[in-house]
């Protein structure tokens, strides 16, 4: 049984949660269509790095909005069903993430060494820790280490969310077994300070950029903010005063924050050299940033019917960040490569390239992803949801499998 606090925070006798009366029911195609912004944004910053400095905070928006959706779902799946089968989680995730990015891999070793001059030459040794979801472990030497001219170096990020999504559906599962979703929702947010402070030490320690940019840790307070997000937003009833004054607060933060990050996106570079501004920023500029892309997500979220949340739900933006952004993240970097030495011309290369990356992103979801997601879902799904003998409201756990299996790169 459920019931309602004063404050608008949902309480409940039996299950902590129902999402599905909760805030968010259903998929956001604006959060389709941010998707679609982040990886252009992360496309400009490697193939027009002058006009885009800041484009790899597109990296940042991805781990801030996958904690954020990843959550969600598990918390649908489990309060529809009770529980959450953490084998058919991990099964149907590698089903949907893995078959695209062996592609990538077996496409670029093959090309370079029929072309071993090209852009793809000598990617061999590169291919193995991005296909286990170590190059980001690679890139600062904690397992062996990657070679020059790296066309798979963008699966550092994929091997930071994998390595989170390892720990953190166990985790989640073993707090809600003993803890109200409020309470998980405020140890989550004191697990993401816990991180900042831990990259506080290391920076004063000297840490090297390379440890500080791809480590699993360093990133975790980015995807634990999305997950504090989606637990708050699970547990507001629609029409509280919670929500009347996150809506109040989305009006004028989304906006804000999405603005500074454009902003951020074409006028600001990262520091990389060693002083005090690379150490305020590489402590607290993680955090801010994902503070940042929170803000825009919530206001998205909060208010469907705002500007932002209209231009970006579009098909032409909500449908290629549903379906392509995975597939077009991985291909966008080895089609620069290869395009590179061929096109001196940036005013050829670059569109070259993005029209390239769309259709190789299309090829992979038409005959890579969409195939094996298919097959997975029917071997699957049945045994994420239960007979409706036990469980009379089955419907959502099925809403809840069909979209944990088109979330994929989130």
């Amino acid at each position: 049984m459920n019931s309602w606090s004063s404050s608008g925070i949902q309480t409940t006798t039996e299950r902590p949660f129902t999402p599905e009366t909760g805030l968010i029911s259903g998929r956001k195609h604006a959060l389709d269509g941010l998707r679609t912004v982040a990886v252009s944004v992360v496309f400009l910053f490697h193939t027009l790095t002058a006009f885009a400095p800041g484009g790899s905070m597109g990296v940042d928006v991805f781990f801030t909005l996958s904690g954020f959706v990843i959550t969600l779902l598990i918390l649908k799946e489990y309060r529809a069903t009770g529980r959450l089968r953490l084998g058919v989680f991990y099964a149907k995730r590698l089903a949907r993430l893995w078959p695209a990015l062996l592609a990538v891999c077996a496409v670029v070793v093959i090309g370079g060494l029929v072309f071993p001059a090209s852009g793809w030459g000598g990617q061999g040794a590169n291919a193995i820790p991005a296909s286990a979801y170590v190059m980001n472990l690679t890139n600062y030497g904690a397992f062996g280490s990657s070679t020059g001219g790296n066309a798979l170096s963008p699966t550092w990020t994929l091997a930071v969310e994998e390595q989170f999504y390892l720990v953190w559906p166990v985790l989640l599962l073993l707090m809600l077994r003993f803890w109200k979703v409020r309470t998980v929702a405020w140890i989550t947010a004191v697990l993401a300070a816990g991180f900042l402070v831990e990259r506080f030490l290391l920076v004063s320690g000297g840490a090297p950029l390379a440890r500080l940019y791809n480590g699993p840790d360093t990133r975790a307070d980015q995807l634990l903010l999305g997950c504090t997000m989606a637990l708050v937003f699970a547990s507001v009833r629609p029409g509280s005063r919670v929500h009347d004054s996150l809506q109040a607060g989305a009006r004028w933060g989304g906006p804000a924050a999405g603005l500074a990050l454009v902003v951020a996106v074409f006028t600001f570079k990262e520091p990389d050299k060693p002083g005090p501004w690379f150490d305020v920023f590489w402590t607290a500029g993680p955090t801010a940033l994902a503070l940042l892309a929170g803000l825009v997500i919530g206001s998205l979220v909060l208010r469907p019917a705002g500007l932002a949340s209209r231009v970006l739900s579009h098909p032409w933006l909500a449908n290629p960040g549903r379906d392509l952004s995975y597939a077009a993240y991985l291909w966008h970097l080895p089609v620069y490569l290869l395009l590179l030495p061929l096109i001196p011309s940036p005013w050829v290369r670059v569109p070259l390239a993005a029209a390239l990356t769309v259709l190789m992103a299309y090829l992979s979801f038409r005959f890579v992803e969409r195939p094996i997601r298919q097959w997975a879902s029917r071997r699957l799904d049945p045994a994420v949801v239960r007979p409706a003998v036990v469980d009379p409201a089955p419907e959502p756990a099925r809403e809840s499998a069909r979209e944990l299996e088109t979330a994929g790169r989130t």
